[in-house]
């Protein structure tokens, strides 16, 4: 927890200037010349600084920032996650806080969080240029308010092989289809052939078990087998038989790819080559892949081996992931995993817009596509850009879905994950063997995890701290 150097700020400065960047869009709530202070909270104080921080120290640079580690709150397995969080918070008193969408969307409505709007209003807060649904989505969260701003999104995509569409006259891929005509898809293709050789119609990234492959079709439907906060099975439903019945097509129709059909015998002594070219898509022999942005590097990285630049696919391009029936305008697949905000109390309101103000401004944009060191792709479509011409509007053309099918599964037992996929896995091992019906074995799986989620988890060992939660801690927060 101690400021940037003074030695590195003329660094940064001089960095910048070489490279043709320069500073804009000043923030009428600060002013350069008075000494601030601006606490933050983040992962640790040099990631904020590579991935933040220099750069707004050389347009602000007297403004002391303290970069408070939020590493603390997971340290020593807390039993309680939200009761660590609020003591951190309690304890630093951090002006920006660093929030997921469950939290970010709580802390809304307590009041934690200072609303924006008047500084956006204020400072003209440029908003065209923003990927379209950002704001729509963060009111969303906040009841109809704008609490807090992000510098980058995540998001996958569907590649395609336009010559194996062609190839095999096939209509290629749109924006906004359905996994059902996604699917349907996927089977125009040939599903024969060695498993090394073949064509496969796609690959759904890597959610390749039955279940993890119902929970992906279900998720797009905003459709959750179990309501955690209330511990009750929601698993026997016509929505959810239709997932394991579309997941069980799928598998079965053997146009799919999975990850477990590359043997890995010999991988040793494959050669960087090889590996490149064990990926179907990028040899290929796959018309369509979910994947993110970084896939476009590999296939960049394949190209660049003279021995296989005639291998590697050549003419590709993408269009939106998969969507819900319901809500063909959404994304499972899109997300703001990083979502910074002012706490209401914060004594540095001013200062701290200045930070979410520039950190999301078009400037910053520009300086970060450079360096690739911005986390995720920046929330300015400006810069996410190709020469090739590809459709990298896909990246951004849906806004994410406010579904979360994982909410307050930090409230299950303990045992409750690993007991419940175990007993999927034995019911629709029977229905694989026609053993038993798809209904029955939700109709199994609903009155076998209800007994599950009636578990009670163990006491807390002798010397535990008194009025210790015995909740498990969450894995999405």
């Amino acid at each position: 927890m101690k400021v940037i150097s003074k030695l590195f700020i003329p660094l940064v400065v001089f960095a910048l200037l070489v490279t043709g960047c320069s500073f804009g869009g000043d923030n009428n709530d600060m002013n350069k010349n008075k000494q601030s202070t601006l606490k933050v909270m983040y992962y640790d104080e040099g990631s904020f600084f590579q991935d933040y921080g220099m750069v707004f120290s050389a347009l602000y640079p007297k403004v002391e920032i303290e970069v408070v580690s939020n590493q603390s709150i997971y340290s020593g397995e807390p039993a309680d996650y939200d009761a660590a969080f609020n003591t951190f918070i309690e304890e630093e008193q951090p002006d920006i806080v660093m929030l997921d969408p469950e939290k970010f969307k709580q802390w809304a409505v307590d009041g934690k969080l200072y609303d924006l709007e008047a500084f956006m209003e204020k400072g003209k807060y440029e908003t065209e240029g923003l990927i379209p649904g950002m704001l729509d989505y963060l009111r969303e969260l906040g009841g109809g308010k704008v609490y807090g701003l992000s510098p980058g999104f995540f998001s996958q995509v569907l590649y395609y092989n336009k010559d194996l569409f062609e190839k095999y006259q096939v209509e290629p891929p749109t924006s906004r289809m359905s996994w059902n005509e996604t699917l349907q898809l996927a089977r125009r293709f040939p599903a024969e052939g060695d498993v090394k050789e073949r064509v496969y119609g796609l690959k759904m990234g890597y959610r390749e078990d039955l279940f993890d492959m119902a929970s992906m079709f279900a998720e797009s439907e905003k459709v959750s087998y179990v309501n955690a906060a209330k511990k009750q099975m929601t698993i026997h439903t016509d929505s959810w038989q239709a997932a394991f019945q579309q997941a069980l097509d799928a598998e079965e129709s053997n146009a799919i790819y999975f990850e477990r059909l590359n043997n890995q015998d010999g991988a040793m002594s494959q050669t960087y080559e090889d590996y490149l070219l064990s990926d179907p898509f990028i040899s290929g022999r796959l018309a369509m892949t979910l994947q993110d942005t970084n896939y476009i590097n590999q296939i960049k990285q394949a190209s660049d081996y003279p021995s296989l630049k005639e291998k590697v696919v050549k003419n590709w391009d993408v269009v939106t992931a998969p969507v819900g029936q319901l809500s063909p305008d959404e994304s499972n697949f899109m997300s703001f995993n990083m979502l910074f905000a002012i706490r209401a109390e914060s004594p540095n309101k001013d200062v701290a817009w200045g930070f979410l103000n520039y950190v999301t401004s078009d400037d910053f944009a520009r300086v970060k596509s450079k360096s690739n060191n911005y986390n995720g792709l920046p929330v300015r479509t400006k810069y996410i850009t190709n020469a090739e011409g590809h459709n990298y509007a896909a990246f951004y053309e849906l806004k994410p879905s406010t579904f979360n099918s994982y909410k307050d599964h930090d409230k299950l037992p303990d045992s409750f994950y690993e007991e419940f996929i175990t007993a999927v896995k034995e019911e629709m091992k029977k229905v694989k063997e026609d053993k038993q019906d798809l209904n029955a074995a939700l109709g199994i799986l609903q009155v076998k995890g209800q007994e599950m989620l009636a578990k009670e988890d163990p006491a807390p060992p002798d010397g535990a701290a008194a009025g210790e939660s015995n909740e498990k801690t969450s894995t999405t927060e």
